[in-house]
This record gives structure tokens, C-alpha cells and sequence, in this order.
């Protein structure tokens, strides 16, 4: 069976977004980033093992796609850009009960009822599916037990305040895959649930 991946930019003191205007990642995704070229081929390297993209109908209409199309065509033989071209190329899906239709090039819309979306996903064939969204989304993923594994990038900042992800569903324990620090001061940890009892249902607009 396939498996979700949710990969998530975290301050060390466990916020993903931050409540004020603040640039506290070391790349946030414009063209000059701090990654290390070492992160930059770890990062690569994730992309080469999923073929489906999970999107939040948010990230979507905020313009994911648009932005990494055009990182594609602008940075054609750029290796870091390799990823950018593998979104192009992958099958995207955005989750929501609000679109109809997609107006995204190889993209499709499914309901926002993730548990019965996720595990069709899961049961396709091909390789591993990546997630992207906001702090809500991968809360609802988290919360209803969907989430398989976890690439969480720790940036050098303390936020104090912000965005969480894993305040919806309980006690989970983690087991641990793989952590490595960065040149760059960039710490990316790896875990999978240890159990995947207790898990809510979860529906998104």
C-alpha cells in the first residue's frame, strides 16, 4: 500500500506558521534561498519517490501549482529545481466539497471526506503520496490517523507563537526513521505513528 507522506516547515518550538509577518524559514520559496546544497539533494530525493500530490483546496487556489509551473520553466537545468519540474509532472488532487471541477493541468478535485479519499489514494498503484497544505489541513489528516509518515524541516527560529498541527487528535506515539542536521542550521527529523488507533473523522470544506 502506498504511503502518505506530510512534509511540513516547523520553528523549533513546534509552530508551522507564525501569527505575524516574519520571515523565519531559511528558504520560503521565492528564488534566493539559505538551504545548503546538501538539503538541496535531500530534498530533491523526495520527489523521486512519490508520483501523487494531496493538496488542500487553499494551498491550490493560493497558487502552488502556479508558482512551482513557473519555478519549472524558468530553472529548466537548475538540479535543486528537479522538484519543481516532478510536481508538474505528478497527478495532483486537491480535497474539497467547494470545487466542482480542477482548472489545474493534471489535476483532479475529490470530496473533502479525507479517510475514504486518502485510502483510495492509498490503495492505487504506483509510488508514494506527498501532502502539502496549511496547519488545518494537516491537522484533519493528523487527527483522523491518516498520516503515514512525517518529514518535519525544524528551522533555527523560535516563534513563540503561531500555527500548530498536532493539537486536534490526542496522544500518538512516534517512532523515529531518521534525523539529520544541516550545514545550514536546518534539522529535517523523520517519524512514522507507532499505532494508528484512535483516529477521528475528518471532513474538509
Amino acid at each position: 500500500m502506498k504511503k502518505l507522506i506530510l512534509q511540513m516547515q516547523m520553528s523549533v518550538d513546534g509552530f508551522v506558521g507564525s501569527d505575524e509577518d516574519r520571515r523565519w524559514q531559511l528558504w520560503e520559496w521565492g528564488d534566493d534561498s539559505a538551504w545548503d546544497e546538501e538539503l538541496k539533494r535531500d530534498f530533491n530525493a523526495v520527489f523521486t519517490a512519490i508520483d501523487t500530490i494531496l493538496l488542500s483546496r487553499k494551498m491550490a487556489e493560493e497558487g502552488y501549482l502556479a508558482h512551482w509551473g513557473n519555478a519549472a520553466r524558468k530553472y529548466p537545468k537548475d538540479p535543486f529545481y528537479a522538484f519543481a519540474q516532478r510536481i508538474v509532472e505528478a497527478e495532483k488532487v486537491v480535497a474539497s466539497d467547494k470545487l466542482e471541477a480542477s482548472r489545474w493541468e493534471r489535476t483532479r478535485v475529490v470530496s473533502g471526506d479525507l479517510p475514504r479519499e486518502v485510502d483510495a489514494l492509498k490503495q492505487g498503484a504506483g509510488s508514494d503520496i506527498a501532502v502539502f497544505g496549511g496547519a488545518g489541513f494537516a491537522s484533519a489528516l493528523i487527527a483522523a490517523g491518516l498520516v503515514d509518515e512525517f518529514q518535519l524541516f525544524i528551522n533555527p527560529a523560535v516563534l513563540g507563537s503561531g500555527r500548530r498541527i498536532f493539537d486536534q487528535g490526542g496522544f500518538s506515539g512516534l517512532k523515529l526513521l531518521g534525523s539529520k542536521a544541516y550545514a545550514c542550521g536546518m534539522v529535517v527529523s523523520r517519524y512514522a505513528p507507532a499505532q494508528s488507533e484512535g483516529a477521528t473523522t475528518a471532513v474538509l470544506p
